[in-house]
């Protein structure tokens, strides 16, 4: 059964745990083991016996030979073959190896395996990590394999291993740089989408920085050797600090935990008044199997975990999704992506506060002065509410022009002035607010028209077009903005773009939740645009050469493409942004960009 039932983490491939178990020829009996009676959710198994080698077949006997697989495809129904069995690849494989008849039986078992796996409909199947350096040939096979595939996922298993930057030993030159070997055979494989990672968590981890770039990679599963485990007081097995964050960092992901090895802590006895970790209730369990106590243990890390808050729950199915930017200023926006932006409360929120302080800081108290205040781009009235709630939370009086092209979202402004009885008060303008005529000049100017990019939605460009009727010392909500940039990491956004096959998608600046990314060095602004009277750092920038400081055990990490992100000062201290290290908490409006 999953790990555990938590709100938000219904969809999570993360909920399931696995594990690696040795060839039996009778799988019913291995699912039953593992799964009914040990709590695993699906065991990656071996589907041919580990003694066979093609060479070795007798060829002279006349005789069709019947490949020594796992039982026949009728031993389990479809259902329980694409849901229970990850099929593991034969690991003496090394289709790289000098010796000839190794590296033809290789292949031979390679292809055979597979397209016994496709035909079965498994989800997934393990290749064994590359013997060496060199797997130009490893590669060059599993892309052939790649392009005959249905949907069936092939995961490489890469040891996350300490890089000879990490290691202080003596012998560090002859580790296997994993993340090379990724890079390689990933090249070679043309960052093929079924190819994913299966990476073998060992007993010491790399740097911080090592880790992170992997979280911009296609990683399905996390295999954990019980001997990373270390032991508690109790005598139960327990993580690391290090391995711990690691494995909820893998939860938030969407990664299967694989518990692989043999049992390596001995059983505690149970006692009426243990309740070690709030995982050592199921003792009695650990007789039923040996790696039940591990199983225990990654579930109790799951069960930790916070529940997604609502925000994230809503925003799931947008995570490492590609969005065309909205053009509002070509296109009328729908009703259905107002009210999406409408419920973000945390942003209006920020808006009102900035009026408010313009408004204290323009009208003195007891004053009887009129505050002209324009709403240019006003949609269906989100920052027309606003304006009057900070007028009444401050006490000042506001005359108010709502300026909005869409026709359509003026028939609701109407309605929302009617409903809420504010005709005296607002005016309603159906116009583009660059060829508006205003009676007077405005106190405030207003407007909501940020993009993913600061200036991706033609901000200072429409709002140079409205300041014409700002008074000269009139206030402009928001005031100033930037835009930052920064190299990342992110293997499916590049997939998905270049699944496209043209030019004109690698050149589309997307909107992205972006989730799945490595981020390679801090971000850093691009321009900024400050208003009123349109000033702009843009001209001073624009060939500016930037660049970006990646740390040293980062360095290798492919740069897919770049986050773009903005920050912006509503009014003095008030600000909204999405750039990570400032991004405003809980704001859902604006993804970053990719």
């Amino acid at each position: 059964m999953p790990l555990g039932d938590k709100v938000g983490w219904e969809k999570s491939e993360s909920r399931y745990c696995g594990v690696e178990t040795e060839f039996n020829e009778d799988i019913p009996q291995l699912l039953s083991y593992n799964i009914s009676s040990g709590g695993f959710d699906f065991v990656v198994a071996p589907l041919m016996d580990p003694t066979y080698r093609p060479s070795l077949v007798g060829k002279d006997t006349g005789r069709s030979f019947v490949l020594p697989f796992a039982g026949s495809d009728l031993v389990l129904s479809p259902s329980q073959w694409s849901s229970h069995v990850v099929g593991k690849i034969s690991s003496w494989i090394d289709l790289d190896s000098e010796d000839e008849t190794l590296r033809k039986d290789s292949e031979t078992t390679l292809n055979q395996e597979i397209a016994w796996a496709n035909h079965l409909s498994l989800q997934a199947c393990l290749l064994p990590c590359p013997k060496g350096a060199s797997c130009a040939n490893y590669a060059r096979c599993v892309n052939q394999i790649l392009q005959g595939l249905n949907s069936m996922q092939l995961w490489l298993r890469i040891p996350l291993m300490k890089t000879e930057q990490d290691s202080m030993d003596e012998n560090s030159s002859n580790l296997i740089d994993s993340w090379e070997l990724w890079n390689s055979f990933r090249l070679l494989c043309e960052h093929h989408s079924q190819l994913a990672i299966a990476l073998d968590v060992l007993s010491s981890l790399p740097s911080v920085n090592s880790l992170g770039r992997w979280f911009g990679e296609s990683v399905r599963a996390a295999i954990i050797h019980t001997d990373s485990f270390l032991t508690n007081a109790r005598g139960y097995p327990c993580l690391s600090k290090r391995h711990q964050k690691l494995v909820t960092g893998f939860f938030d992901h969407s990664v299967q935990v694989v518990i692989c090895g043999k049992l390596v802590h001995s059983s505690p006895k149970a006692s009426s008044n243990v309740v070690a970790n709030n995982f050592d209730n199921n003792v009695e369990s650990v007789q039923g199997h040996p790696l039940r106590l591990y199983l225990d243990y990654v579930g109790f890390l799951f069960q930790k975990m916070d529940p997604l808050p609502e925000q994230e729950r809503f925003e799931l199915g947008y995570r490492d999704f590609l969005q065309s930017p909205l053009q509002p200023l070509m296109d009328n926006l729908e009703a259905q992506t107002y009210e999406t932006f409408e419920k973000d409360s945390v942003k209006y929120i920020q808006y009102q506060r900035a009026i408010s302080k313009a408004l204290l800081d323009r009208v003195p108290d007891e004053s009887s002065i009129t505050t002209v205040l324009m709403v240019v781009g006003a949609g269906r009235g989100p920052l027309v509410r606003a304006s009057l709630q900070a007028a009444e939370e401050t006490g000042r009086k506001l005359k108010v022009y709502a300026v909005e092209k869409n026709p359509n979202a003026v028939v609701t402004l109407h309605s929302l002035v009617k409903l809420e009885g504010w005709e005296d008060i607002v005016t309603i303008i159906s116009c583009d607010m660059r060829h508006w005529d205003a009676p007077e000049k405005a106190d405030i100017l207003v407007s909501e028209l940020l993009g993913s990019f600061g200036d991706n939605e033609l901000s200072p460009e429409c709002l140079d077009g409205a300041q014409r009727f700002l008074k000269q010392d009139g206030i402009s909500i928001p005031s100033s903005y930037t835009s930052f940039i920064q190299p990342v990491t992110a293997s499916k956004l590049y997939n998905d773009v270049k699944s496209h096959k043209d030019l004109v998608h690698f050149e589309t600046a997307y909107v992205v939740k972006l989730h799945n990314i490595a981020r390679l060095a801090p971000s850093q602004p691009v321009f900024t645009f400050t208003h009123p009277n349109y000033t702009s750092k843009r001209s001073n920038q624009r060939y500016k050469k930037l660049q970006f400081e990646i740390a040293n055990d980062a360095g290798s990490a492919l740069v897919h493409g770049f986050a773009g992100y903005f920050d912006a000062t509503l009014y003095k201290d008030v600000h909204l942004g999405i750039e990570p290290s400032t991004a405003t908490p809980n704001m859902f409006s604006w993804y970053g960009f990719f």
